[in-house]
């Protein structure tokens, strides 16, 4: 058994990030352990080619939830990456940190010191913003946050709308009004190129002496000894090791294996383990519950006018447009068919918004097209709404003991009937914003949900039969202090010495936004609290 003093498991949006924090002191000897590869597909550097790179196998879990009773048995892809930097590597790049209350929510919640005046500062840490330093934004981190091109007809004609209906209107999404209304989107992208965990955080520390990286290796379990974690074991090459931490190890596996690996390790509800002739070190009940996601529906209209993406999916301009990209020149393969975000309430009264509206020049189902060979899906308008605040609530449970098994996740989407509610309200607002000019002066008719359907039930089932999620997966090992937490607020498990989880499971609520930010975030405080 080799001996480091901290061993990270899971090198993605936070891992990486400890990796360079825990290893800038040259004392500490750091271990990195990735179940996947590294980085290396080609289109992992092409903004533009992010869903595709989704569906290649060998860089996601490839994770698919139990038949889901509220999406009439349907069940859900669950993609996260399986690769260094994680699912940073292979999400849509979106920087995002949802509102200021969230945090301060956290706090409300036992998640004592992760208030928004706390979390704030490592935000900043984290990040260099093309706006450069300021009191809302990092102009000197090593996370590049640049703006998507959204100038045109399109844009133009969204924000004046929503000027129109009294919403809050901003060139910044992070500034003053920080989580509300419409702001053009920013993007990890650095000169062109995805800005992920590994890119920005691992690889420029990556020939430390003291950071060692080992990629296809499979930790099969936390080793623990008189209620110390002391090291891992892991599988790598079809051979068993064990490596010993003098001081820490750090889970951040994810919302969907940080928890499993715990359960396999003895930690987590006694009944269900001793089930699965697991040894019970720890009976701790929160392991793998709480599980939080946020649901996402479609909306689409026709455009009147060919002024959408559609012109960019013809084939020979976007090889051509590939093509400059890999000789350094040009911008069109990096810039993501995104036209502005929007944060809105569907109920007045609100503290904080309660969908999230990504609007987008396009159709949902667009497709690459050429004159006389394929067809176009057409010049369309897009929103995906997704809730930003599910009442619903999943688990993460073992089917086995074995290791290579994948894990029973339900997501119990529509749960709560509050979620369904509120998803049906964004159907209607969204609606009423398209009807509105100048909007509605460019759009024809409605291709989805269409309106034939209109009642509430009609919505509801065309929900039931349609919604998926934004792959924001958090919660299943909650940090707080009651009964039901995993994690207290330095991230320490609940009665075991020398180990600590950091990454989106350790989140008390969802945030209300995209999480790739806020994990970074997580990982840059938890480096704090590790090192004092």
């Amino acid at each position: 058994m080799e001996s480091v003093e901290y061993i990270i498991v899971g090198a993605g949006s936070a891992g990486c990030v400890l990796a360079n924090r825990l290893s800038a002191d040259p004392a500490n000897r750091v271990l990195l352990v990735e179940a996947g590869g590294r980085d290396r597909h080609p289109l992992m550097k092409v903004p533009l080619a992010f869903m595709k790179l989704q569906f290649v196998p060998r860089l996601s879990w490839n994770y698919w939830s139990e038949p889901e009773p509220g999406l009439d048995g349907r069940k859900l892809w669950l993609p996260r990456g399986k690769v260094l930097g994680g699912t940073s590597s292979i999400n849509g790049m979106v920087y995002s940190r949802g509102h200021p209350l969230d945090y301060d929510e956290w706090e409300t919640l036992g998640a004592t010191g992760w208030g928004w005046r706390d979390v704030l500062p490592y935000f900043r840490r984290s990040e260099r913003s093309w706006r450069g330093a300021s009191e809302h934004h990092g102009g000197a981190g090593p996370l590049t946050v640049t703006p998507v091109e959204t100038a045109g007809p399109i844009f133009d004609a969204t924000m004046a709308t929503a000027r129109t209906l009294g919403h809050v209107v901003t060139d910044d999404q992070h500034g003053p009004d920080a989580g509300e209304g419409f702001a053009p989107p920013e993007v990890t992208v650095d000169r062109g190129r995805r800005a992920s965990s590994a890119t920005q955080y691992l690889h420029p520390v990556a020939s430390r002496p003291n950071l060692t990286v080992l990629t296809d290796a499979l930790v099969t379990r936390i080793v623990i000894e008189e209620g110390r974690a002391v090291g891992i074991a892991l599988m790598r090459g079809g051979k068993l090791e064990l490596v010993r931490a003098e001081r820490e190890v750090i889970l951040s596996a994810g919302a969907y294996n940080s928890p499993k690996l715990l359960l396999l390790s003895g930690i987590g509800p006694a009944e269900d383990l001793q089930a699965l002739g697991i040894p019970v070190k720890l009976d701790l009940p929160g392991v793998g519950r709480n599980l939080q996601e946020h649901p996402l529906t479609g909306i689409s209209y026709e455009l009147n006018q060919p002024i959408g993406f559609e012109n960019n999916l013809r084939f020979d301009r976007l090889a051509w447009n590939l093509a400059r990209f890999a000789f350094g020149s040009g911008n069109s393969a990096t810039q993501l068919p995104v036209t502005s975000f929007a944060f809105l309430r569907t109920q007045e009264g609100s503290a904080r918004p309660d969908i999230k509206a990504n609007i987008y020049p396009t159709r949902l189902d667009g497709r690459v097209w050429f004159p006389g060979i394929r067809k176009g899906a057409g010049h369309a308008m897009s929103v995906f709404s997704v809730l930003l605040r599910p009442e619903s609530r999943g688990s993460v449970t073992l089917r086995s003991a074995d290791p290579a098994t994948a894990p029973a996740i339900r997501i119990n989407m529509f749960q709560d009937e509050r979620d369904l509610l509120t998803m049906r309200r964004s159907i209607r607002q969204l609606r009423d914003f398209f009807s509105t000019n100048p909007l509605k002066e460019l759009i024809g008719k409605e291709i989805m949900p269409g309106p034939a359907i209109d009642s509430d039930d009609e919505i509801d089932a065309y929900h039931r039969k349609t919604c998926i999620l934004a792959h924001h997966a958090a919660g299943s090992c909650t940090m707080g202090q009651g009964p039901d937490s995993v994690v207290d607020p330095e991230l320490r498990v609940h009665g075991i010495d020398g180990l600590r989880v950091a990454d989106a499971s350790i989140m008390p609520r969802v945030i209300g936004g995209n999480t790739n930010a806020p994990v970074i975030m997580i990982g840059e405080k938890a480096a704090d609290l590790i090192l004092g």
